[in-house]
């Protein structure tokens, strides 16, 4: 039990990598603005009262990344309120969320779920990063899955720490707070999932651990220089189930995008920062705004 709790921790600072994944598609010219600037991404709706900034984020990086640029301080200092996926000052809770929906019951043991070919391939996975076979036994496909996302990257020196959700919240510790979606939906995007599509996430979570830290080291690489694009393109290698993409992805996109078109009614500058998969390419939050008819611009 210790061992799930240190894993936990780790898993809960990044609960949401997966859901950075997006399909590649062609800029829009609706949203997307030519010459691309130099930095990561960084994006601008307005109106005569409301101005709403949208960064794509990366949930976890080397602590040597350089990223917040000009155009991003300037952007967030000018900022009254800072608007994440979930609320990020309570690592406690969100911890103690994950690990309370995780546990399978009636005596389910999680290996016993696989079938023999995919059960002999997530050992061979635990051996790989130094844990027993056994080690995630008791808990759900989805919470293993998020799991042996995280080990390969924390083992590599990716921090979870310095991922830019976190340092945003540090930095903006006097600043208004809200979130786009509360930790128990959170947490219900995965434990609700039916077990056969938990277990197809877990398998290619498996078949991702030996490049997991090479990967995302090439998605930071088109992060950090703005090339939503590309980033969206290399995402989308890890999210090819159609199921998992519209729910991870497209059904929370157009959430968002409502939820961004009800705080325009209210005067202020908001700094949203949510995972950089949803800000680019096919039903990206900028493409669901743009059906809502606004027209959202790159920063320069």
């Amino acid at each position: 039990m210790q061992l799930l709790k240190s894993l936990a921790r780790a898993a809960g600072t990044i609960a949401l990598m997966f859901t950075g994944g997006c399909a590649a598609a062609d800029a829009d010219p609706q949203y997307a603005a030519a010459p691309v600037p130099a930095g990561p991404a960084l994006w601008k709706l307005a109106d005569e009262d409301t101005t709403i900034y949208l960064f794509g984020t990366v949930h976890a990086l080397p602590s040597d990344v350089q990223w917040y640029d000009g155009r991003v301080a300037a952007a967030f200092e000018a900022s009254d309120e800072l608007v994440t996926e979930i609320a990020m000052d309570d690592q406690l809770a969100l911890t103690q969320a994950l690990t309370g929906s995780a546990m399978l019951t009636d005596g389910q043991n999680l290996r016993d779920l696989m079938t023999p070919e995919d059960r002999k391939q997530y050992e061979q996975a635990m051996i790989d990063l130094g844990l027993p076979p056994g080690a995630l036994d008791p808990v759900e496909p989805w919470y293993a899955a998020m799991n042996l996302s995280v080990l390969p990257l924390v083992q590599s020196g990716i921090d979870p720490a310095a991922g830019v959700d976190m340092v945003l919240t540090r930095a903006g510790a006097n600043k208004r707070k809200d979130a786009l979606e509360t930790l128990e939906e959170q947490v219900a995007l995965f434990d609700d999932m039916p077990v056969a599509d938990q277990l197809t996430f877990l398998d290619a979570t498996v078949e991702a651990v030996p490049d997991a830290a090479r990967n995302l080291r090439e998605l930071i690489d088109r992060w950090v220089v703005g090339d939503a694009v590309g980033l969206a393109a290399k995402m989308n290698e890890g999210l090819e189930d159609p199921a998992l993409y519209q729910r991870l992805l497209i059904d929370r996109n157009r959430n968002w995008a409502g939820w961004i078109e009800h705080r325009l009614a209210e005067p202020g500058t908001v700094f949203i920062a949510v995972g950089a998969g949803h800000l680019a390419g096919d039903g990206s939050v900028q493409e669901q705004l743009a059906k809502r008819g606004y027209k959202v611009e790159r920063v320069h």
